[in-house]
């Protein structure tokens, strides 16, 4: 608990703070080193699995402590702060869940074990049950649920007790299509809803579905974090793609070609991709080949600008590193 007259968050200040963070398992380490910043909003936590994404979220949630460092939550150590523990809503990747209770039944208990008053528990579970689509089947047991249903079941369990900062532990793993979807629109909701959430995936266009903040890490290290533009700033040493869609292609690669900052061109079927060196100069001289020399473009994309792109050329530097 917070000492008497302590002020249980900083008013205005990050919902996370994490300095020079490491946890580990006996020799197994965890994360390593963290130093991290989380204002708020929606934030992807990325990496392959075995990153320490996990241990990350369970020392946020205040399930571990850390072995070296500090990881302070609304300005208190969740670890220590009962109070702090109940402004968090945690969804784990791997549920356990009482599967011969009923869906309503389940978030009740767990509204409960989050400190909602037992005269509220059963409205607060069905109000959570409802926002993420499920009052059609909070009569049924867990048991006989799809995965998606599971998902949406555990999201309840998160959001019943009205947390404000929400750590999502792989939510999107294993559900289909249409699920998806739904849980994505869900967690955009709640974040309009003014809560701040961490999602973790190593599923990158699920986080980019949700925002373009990220936290990349890679065998329990921060490799990255920060807008994704921002850090694809960082890898602009190598050579960046953009691919032209054009109905006279050779006419712009000749044009291009004479520039100094291209690397490459490589011609397909009604589109040219150039790798260059220097991206502004190049979307410059692209835009001087529309105005100024009549050449048409259709369309034109760079897949060096998502997720996947910045995920692999870091990842690699640190496979190299290692």
């Amino acid at each position: 608990m917070t000492a008497a007259g302590e002020p249980l968050a900083v008013v205005g200040g990050p919902t996370v703070v994490v300095d020079t963070c490491s946890k580990w398992y006996g020799a197994v380490l965890g994360v390593s080193d963290i130093s991290w910043k989380l204002e708020g909003g929606v934030v992807g936590l990325l990496g392959p699995n075995g990153a320490g994404k996990s241990t990350l979220i369970k020392l946020m949630a205040g399930l571990l402590a850390p072995s070296r460092g500090t990881l302070r939550v609304y300005g208190a150590d969740p670890f220590q702060d009962v109070d702090v523990r109940a402004r968090i809503g945690y969804a784990p990747e791997h549920e356990a869940a009482w599967d011969e209770l009923t869906a309503l039944e389940l978030v009740t208990t767990m509204a409960r074990l989050a400190g909602v008053p037992a005269n509220r528990a059963d409205k607060a579970a069905k109000d959570a049950l409802a926002q993420v689509g499920m009052t059609a089947s909070m009569q049924r047991p867990v048991r006989g649920f799809s995965k998606g249903m599971r998902q949406r079941t555990k999201l309840a369990t998160t959001i019943a007790h009205d947390p404000d900062f929400l750590l999502l532990d792989e939510p999107l793993t294993g559900v289909d299509p249409m699920a998806r979807i739904d849980i994505i629109a869900q967690i955009e909701a709640l974040a309009k809803a003014g809560k701040t959430i961490v999602v973790s995936s190593h599923v990158l266009y699920e986080v980019e579905a949700l925002t373009e903040d990220i936290l990349v890490m890679y065998r329990g290290q921060q490799l990255a974090s920060g807008n994704v533009y921002g850090i694809r700033q960082l890898i602009d040493r190598r050579p960046h793609t953009i691919r032209i869609e054009s109905p006279d292609p050779r006419a712009l690669a000749a044009m291009m070609a004479a520039t100094d900052h291209v690397a490459r061109l490589i011609f397909e079927r009604g589109a040219v991709i150039i790798e260059t060196r220097d991206p502004d100069r190049c979307y410059d001289d692209l835009s001087a080949a529309v105005l100024e020399r009549g050449i048409p473009i259709s369309a034109m994309t760079s897949p060096d600008n998502n997720l996947g792109a910045v995920f692999e050329y870091l990842t690699t530097d640190a496979r190299g590193a290692s």
